[in-house]
């Protein structure tokens, strides 16, 4: 697989792996040694780029991919992220966002999790609105000195809090969701990675599922198994309304000859060489369809004619309850 640079120097595969889902997410208990398998058979593939964070399952997530790629550490790029203070012992969040001064705590934590000396690409999760950015900011550059990251990155953030950040510590990625189905990253955010030099990493850049066609009207998301069953444009009656996207995504693929989802990564990876979405799955198969997308080479025609469709179809239903999404766009 082709690489690409996510600011000024971290190269990466130009597809990663969203590893979210490996320790649940859209079901319960996924095996975990199946899971282990398949994110060392991503590096078989191409992929060098894995995405965790303190969150995914309590710290389990970072606990698996670090299990999963120490064999071939000195071969992948590692991006994990912080921002809620975790009770360990209950194994869950206590709905208070991290302070600046916790984050070194933090970053201690994940590494031992992870079982590394260096993460290559350390997140802020969500932005803490309580505290300015640039006391952030100042702190993860403490750690990028110390030698504990190499380079920082925020999700889910609002164009002028990107700026601010990066004139206090160089910013080397955002990542935030971005599909033909969620475009909001085009709002101010793109620009200011492109003349900062920032890289952009969307996550969820299949719709969650949504854009591979695999969902359907029929489809049902298990409560509290499936984070889909909570998301208002996953309700019935509302995907009923947004099947009319993955049918004209369907007809573009169809006439490649390739899936609904490698058409929806193509038409990401082909509107900027520093744009890496991170696909998540549990199924092998799905994994070597999402790489092998890195290979499908839109015209620009078709990406005129997929960014057509996308602005006419309104899309129904909210991309995440609204008390998450009060959480982003900070």
């Amino acid at each position: 697989m082709h690489t690409r640079t996510l600011g000024h120097d971290l190269q990466v595969s130009a597809i990663g792996l969203g590893c979210m889902s490996t320790t649940g997410g859209y079901s319960n208990h996924p095996d975990r040694t199946e899971m282990i398998a398949m994110v060392r058979g991503a590096v078989e593939l191409g992929v060098t780029f894995f995405d965790t964070a303190e969150i995914y399952g309590m710290g389990a997530n970072e606990e698996l991919v670090g299990e999963a790629l120490a064999p071939i550490r000195d071969q992948v790029v590692i991006a994990t992220k912080f921002a809620q203070d975790i009770d360990y012992a209950a194994r869950a969040p206590r709905n208070r966002m991290l302070m600046p001064h916790e984050v070194p705590a933090a970053l201690d934590g994940s590494l031992k999790r992870l079982g590394v000396d260096v993460i290559e690409l350390f997140y802020q999760h969500r932005v803490n609105p309580e505290v300015p950015i640039e006391e952030f900011a100042g702190v993860l550059g403490d750690q990028i000195a110390a030698g504990k990251i190499t380079h920082w990155g925020m999700s889910e953030a609002a164009e002028a809090t990107i700026r601010r950040a990066h004139a206090v510590t160089p910013v080397t990625a955002i990542q935030s969701e971005y599909s033909l189905w969620w475009r909001r990253p085009e709002e101010g955010v793109l620009a200011a990675c492109e003349e900062l030099g920032i890289g952009f990493v969307p996550f969820s850049p299949l719709g969650k599922g949504f854009l591979t066609g695999t969902v359907d009207t029929t489809t049902t998301f298990e409560a509290g198994a499936d984070l889909r069953a909570s998301i208002p444009r996953f309700a019935p009656e509302a995907l009923a309304h947004n099947m009319a996207m993955v049918e004209k995504v369907r007809e573009v693929a169809a006439a490649r000859g390739v899936t609904p989802g490698q058409i929806a990564l193509a038409w990401l990876l082909a509107l900027k060489p520093w744009i890496v979405p991170i696909p998540g799955t549990t199924k092998a198969h799905r994994l070597a369809e999402n790489a092998a997308a890195a290979d499908v080479v839109l015209t620009p025609d078709e990406v005129a004619q997929l960014t057509a469709v996308s602005d006419s179809i309104e899309i129904v239903g909210g991309r995440y309850p609204d008390v998450l999404e009060s959480q982003t766009n900070l």
